[in-house]
């Protein structure tokens, strides 16, 4: 009898033991992990370029699309010649399959270097508005319309400082 006391009271201290002992705090834990993407980037292939273009008496535009072709109106013409004409191209690059937002300038302001200004406004690209990344990469295509005032000055007219173009990742 003194055996099955003994035992009785050691399982009752055990299982008091236990339950005085019981858990109050768990720990978990938990991996951290990041995938990190390339950069969004983007280069300059080929400038803006408008030709040689003839004024008048009478204010007219040359618009150069982004595929490089060129259209007159009012009294803008074209001389025989074109002039090196060109949309401007950049090249944009990063993570395949994303896709990208593109801002253009409101206008740019050409000079002469004589204080004679023209305005090149109406930026349109290709894309328009926003690209996709097909293996990395894609060419963008920006064309512009130029403001040509009556009686222009002759002379090489150029933008004193580069016109930007933005890309961000979406």
């Amino acid at each position: 009898m003194k055996k099955t006391i003994l035992s009785m009271t050691l399982i009752v201290s055990v299982l008091s033991a236990m339950k005085t002992s019981a858990q109050t705090s768990a720990i978990a834990t938990a991996n951290a992990s990041a995938q990190v993407v390339t950069p969004i980037a983007i280069t300059t292939g080929n400038h803006l370029n408008f030709g040689l273009v003839a004024p008048s008496a009478a204010a007219g535009t040359v618009v150069v699309a982004t595929d490089g072709s060129r259209s007159f109106t009012g009294g803008a013409s074209q001389l025989p010649g074109t002039g090196t004409v060109s949309a401007a191209t950049f090249n944009v690059t990063g993570e395949t399959g994303y896709s990208y937002a593109i801002t253009l300038p409101a206008d740019v302001t050409l000079t002469n270097g004589g204080g004679q200004t023209l305005v090149v406004n109406n930026f349109v690209s290709a894309p328009n508005g926003t690209g996709l990344l097909t293996a990395g990469a894609q060419t963008l295509e920006v064309g512009a319309t130029l403001e040509l005032v009556a009686n222009s000055t002759a002379g090489s007219y150029s933008s004193l400082t580069p016109f930007s173009v933005t890309v961000n990742y979406n």
